[in-house]
């Protein structure tokens, strides 16, 4: 491997090669993670849509998995978050990820308690503010990536990011290869994240018939939208998704209603912390009461589509680059090719160089 490839991801997170696996609720399951760390890469764990003992099964079961380190994800603004985060320091998991950054004390305190904290933001400042809180590195997704999303593409974004802060950068929005990963690097970023090229392995337990939802689309048929839970996120243009972004507010607050109590009744939440939840984020992500309501669709939603395989009543966050994926090949063979044709571009700029010289 060429030694450009040993970044600092690798001696961060203490794995082979600077590829990283997100954290998407629903799909990175323990297999998923697993197979992502035993392939040499960083498997993260999602742990938002599970209960805090849901939580610790799914860490313990990632354990007997691999030995290898893997990171786990959870939300910032989650009532329970020092509960979860104390089950990573119970586990030995030194990698805590998320979506949303928390604030700066949990940020310290996670800290303190050893963990390596690792947000994704969707714009310079953001990665200016968690870099001065502490943070130990950051994904920087471009607007190219799926589920919550910003508005920056990635090429413009990632130097912007690697330019402001003087932590770790790892990339996120449109990457699927190695030639991404060598634009990545040359960019300024130790590595890569990717969550669409993951969810469409072998490993990942997401359905067929969801999969090849995935597999059939273009790089156009995706829309990026806030009526699913109040914060823009990119999906596949399903009938479904068209449907909700043409109703009206009355039927989508319907919507909302019976899905929160349908997540209360799985999950177990109290109501009591799930209007705490609500209250955290209309004050986090200046969301109005409405899109509070809304955002109570985001986890059955998930779990129709990722779980029970129906595209007719899910949501399919996806990236742009489900529209030039073609094959579900394992995690390790997926990063093996990846690494080999990162080798294979380096190697090609080496040789244009020397000849230009």
């Amino acid at each position: 491997m060429n030694p450009t490839l040993r970044t600092q991801a690798c001696d961060l997170f203490g794995v082979r090669y600077p590829i990283v696996q997100t954290g998407m609720g629903y799909v990175a399951t323990p297999e998923l993670t697993a197979a992502t760390s035993n392939a040499g890469g960083l498997g993260i764990l999602a742990s938002g849509p599970l209960t805090v003992a849901e939580t610790d099964t799914a860490i313990a079961r990632t354990k007997e998995l691999t030995p290898n380190p893997f990171g786990v994800n959870m939300r910032g603004d989650a009532p329970d978050l020092p509960e979860r985060a104390k089950l990573l320091v119970k586990h030995g998991v030194r990698i805590a990820s998320f979506a949303l950054a928390p604030n700066e004390r949990v940020i310290k305190d996670l800290k303190d308690s050893g963990l390596i904290v690792v947000p994704s933001i969707g714009a310079r400042r953001h990665a200016e503010k968690v870099a001065a809180w502490g943070v130990d590195a950051v994904i920087a997704q471009g607007s190219e990536g799926g589920g919550h999303t910003g508005k920056v593409p990635t090429s413009i974004l990632l130097p912007q990011v690697t330019d402001a802060v003087d932590i770790p950068v790892i990339g996120a929005g449109g990457f699927n290869d190695g030639r991404g990963l060598v634009a990545a690097l040359a960019f300024g970023a130790v590595g890569i994240a990717m969550g669409t090229r993951f969810l469409l392995t072998s490993d990942s337990l997401v359905p067929a018939n969801v999969k090849h939802e995935y597999l059939i689309r273009t790089v156009n048929d995706t829309v990026v939208t806030s009526v699913l839970d109040g914060v823009p996120q990119r999906v596949l243009r399903t009938e479904l998704a068209e449907k909700l972004i043409a109703a009206g507010a009355v039927s989508r607050a319907a919507r909302s209603v019976r899905s929160a109590f349908a997540f209360r009744k799985m999950s177990g939440t109290p109501w009591p912390d799930m209007i705490r939840e609500g209250l955290t984020m209309r004050k986090n992500h200046g969301l109005n009461w409405l899109q509070v309501l809304m955002a109570a669709n985001t986890p059955m939603m998930l779990r129709a589509s990722m779980v029970d395989g129906r595209v007719d009543l899910g949501t399919l966050a996806s990236g742009q680059v489900a529209g030039v994926v073609d094959d579900l090949p394992s995690c390790a063979e997926l990063l093996a090719r990846i690494m080999s044709e990162a080798d294979e571009a380096l190697g090609r700029l080496s040789i244009e160089l020397l000849t230009s010289a």
